[in-house]
This record gives structure tokens, C-alpha cells and sequence, in this order.
């Protein structure tokens, strides 16, 4: 008895151990430098989420900086204020000029950068969210890359650029990334399935089921009728006297 509850309690001990490893797995994959799109259409523009952790005991993170596209760019970029984080926006000259919306860009933002304050600095087990507004995003289907770079106060620098593969194992420090989506135009404009209708019956089957019916009813009225007498006929036989 007592090895059998033995047994059971190493079992239970090791499924706990188990459930917590997968558990601090789960959490340290998570605690990424990522980035969420809130429309990532083609031909739009878009908020772009950054969602910072801190991930050193003992230090926390002051600067945050991102890289923005060169062979896609962006012909609009802006900020959203975060409190105790100064934003600036680095302009520079691209290798080569694009076309974006139907102009000609030469110079674009290639990166944000955001420094915080002595009372801001993200600490343990704390982060913070960075957004911005950007536009226009290129063809549906294309892979938006931003790298990132996280600064802690003693010096540490962590570079989120490693580019994710699908079908093999996510790097340590992947790079925020997403996909652009069909353009809204191209979505609305989209096929959809028409509700099927049933044809209406023809003046010639109208007409025979209508007779159909109406023989239906005569006979019923007919059946009936002959029932009645016959109950007539056998409740008279039923009351009539014995001839003597």
C-alpha cells in the first residue's frame, strides 16, 4: 500500500516539475520584443504595436530603437507620446529611389528611437508598448522586417534582427516582423456566394394539384357520409322491438 502511494506521489511530482517547465518555456519564448499590426492591409497604413520587456534581474532598459524598411518604405511615419520616452525620428537618404502611392521617395524614416527618463526606465518584470503610425504598406503578402535594438542601464545591448524561418525553431532573438494582408478595396470586392432560389411551380402543376386536392376532399365528404348512415342504420336496428 505504501509503495503504491509512493508511486503516486513521484508521479504527480514529476508531472508538476513538468507542467512548470513548459510553463517557464511558454514564458520565456513569449517575452520577445514583438509587434502587432492593428490593419496590416495592403495600400493602408497601419498602428504599429511594439511590446517591450524587461528581461535582465538586475538592470533595466532605457532606449529602445527601431529599424523601419529602405526597399519598402514608408512615406509616413509618426509617433505616439509615451510619458517619460522622447521619441525622434531618423530621416536618411535611401540607397535608391521608390515608388510609394504613385510618388517618388528618395528620403524616408529608417528608424525610431526612444530614450526614457531616470523615473521611466522599465524595470523587473515590467514592460512598456511603443506605437506608431506608418503608411502606406506595400503588396499583400509582403514580410515587413524591424529589427530592434534594447539598451539596459548597465551597458547591455540586445539586438532583436534574427530572422524567423518557418518550419524551424524560433531564434533566441527574433526580429518583430508581420505580413501584409489583402488591400480592404480587393477584400470588399470579393466574390461572395448568391442564395439559391427555388423556382416557382408551373400554372400547369398549380392546376393539377389543385384538382388532386379537390377529388381528395370529395372523396373524404363521400366516405363520411356513407359512415353516418351506416351508424344510423345499426343504432335504429339496435333500438327497434322484437316481433312477437
Amino acid at each position: 500500500m505504501k509503495t503504491s502511494r509512493r508511486r503516486t506521489l513521484k508521479t504527480a511530482t514529476a508531472a508538476t516539475l513538468a507542467a512548470g517547465l513548459l510553463a517557464f518555456g511558454a514564458s520565456a519564448a513569449s517575452a520577445h520584443v514583438n509587434v502587432n499590426p492593428d490593419d496590416p492591409a495592403a495600400g493602408g497604413y497601419t498602428h504599429l504595436t511594439f511590446n517591450v520587456p524587461n528581461e535582465s534581474p538586475t538592470a533595466k532598459t532605457d532606449k529602445l530603437e527601431v529599424s523601419l524598411p529602405a526597399d519598402t518604405p514608408f512615406n509616413s511615419v509618426s509617433v505616439k507620446p509615451v510619458e517619460g520616452w522622447k521619441a525622434e525620428l531618423v530621416t536618411t537618404t535611401l540607397p535608391k529611389p521608390v515608388t510609394v502611392a504613385g510618388a517618388t521617395v528618395t528620403k524616408a524614416v529608417t528608424s525610431v528611437v526612444w530614450t526614457a527618463d531616470a523615473a521611466h526606465q522599465i524595470g523587473q518584470n515590467e514592460y512598456q508598448a511603443f506605437s506608431i503610425s506608418v503608411g502606406v504598406l506595400p503588396d499583400a503578402g509582403t514580410t515587413i522586417t524591424l529589427p530592434a535594438t534594447q539598451t539596459y542601464t548597465d551597458g547591455t545591448v540586445v539586438k532583436w534582427d534574427e530572422k524567423t524561418v518557418q518550419g524551424q525553431p524560433e531564434p533566441e532573438h527574433p526580429a518583430p516582423s508581420f505580413v501584409t494582408t489583402a488591400s480592404d478595396a480587393a477584400a470588399s470586392a470579393a466574390p461572395t456566394s448568391s442564395p439559391s432560389v427555388t423556382p416557382a411551380p408551373s400554372a400547369a402543376a398549380s392546376t393539377t394539384s389543385s384538382d388532386a386536392g379537390s377529388t381528395a376532399g370529395w372523396f373524404g365528404l363521400a366516405a363520411g357520409l356513407i359512415g353516418l348512415v351506416a351508424g344510423i342504420t345499426a343504432l335504429v336496428r339496435t333500438r327497434s322491438p322484437k316481433a312477437k
